[in-house]
């Protein structure tokens, strides 16, 4: 039986790294810049993003809804499917920063369909000044480039997803909330791809635990 091949190691940068790259990609007026800031702030996938429509925007709510994912066939024609599983199919919390960059992305459309000689109105949050679907390929090019300028490490788009994750967990947010976030089928899979974090964070927990009782133990001496 020929071995399975063991998974990638996951890329990830650290906060402030990545803070640092969204600062970068704003700063030099990126039209992507909204596209990665949305997808480090939701963990929602590749796909799932170049696939988002508008009518799935709920601004006032603070939510999105991911109804398709957009698929690249042969390098050089794009199709709508349905999302990974059918958990992935669901509400997605949207934070401050996230309403920004929508509201930012939406300004910036408008702008381009006033500019641009043709447009087709398919109602893609992100999308092409001709308003025709963004080709995975062009975002991994912007993304390898924005991040050699920043002086960051290579990652790959998928890996935006990694990161938003970890930070949740460095925070502090139960692995159970973040297994929900990311919409993972169970909470076992967010474990195995985080289990080092959790680890870490449960290594805070007992230490925790031990500077309390020590404490309690000077105060009663």
């Amino acid at each position: 039986m020929i071995p399975r091949p063991p998974e990638p190691e996951l890329t990830c940068w650290s906060t402030s790294q990545t803070s640092a790259f969204l600062r970068h990609c704003h700063a030099v007026e990126d039209p992507l810049a909204d596209l990665f800031e949305l997808m480090i702030c939701t963990g929602i996938r590749k796909g799932e993003t170049l696939g988002l429509h508008w009518a799935d925007v709920d601004l006032e709510a603070r939510a999105l809804f991911v109804r398709w994912t957009l698929v690249s066939v042969d390098n050089s024609r794009s199709m709508l499917n349905a999302p990974k599983t059918h958990g992935s199919r669901a509400w997605v919390a949207l934070s401050t920063r996230a309403v920004d960059a929508l509201q930012r992305q939406r300004r910036r459309q408008c702008r381009q369909q006033v500019t641009a000689r043709h447009h087709d109105n398919l109602d893609l949050v992100f999308a092409r000044p001709d308003g025709q679907p963004l080709r995975p390929q062009y975002v991994l090019d912007h993304l390898r480039r924005l991040t050699a300028d920043a002086g960051l490490p290579a990652i790959r788009v998928h890996d935006l997803r990694h990161i938003a994750a970890t930070i949740m967990i460095n925070q502090g947010v139960p692995i159970a909330v973040v297994s929900k976030t990311l919409r993972h089928r169970n909470v076992a899979t967010t474990i195995d791809t985080y289990g080092h974090l959790t680890r870490d964070a449960a290594a805070d927990g007992v230490s925790a635990t031990c500077a309390a009782l020590d404490a309690a133990d000077a105060r009663a001496a």
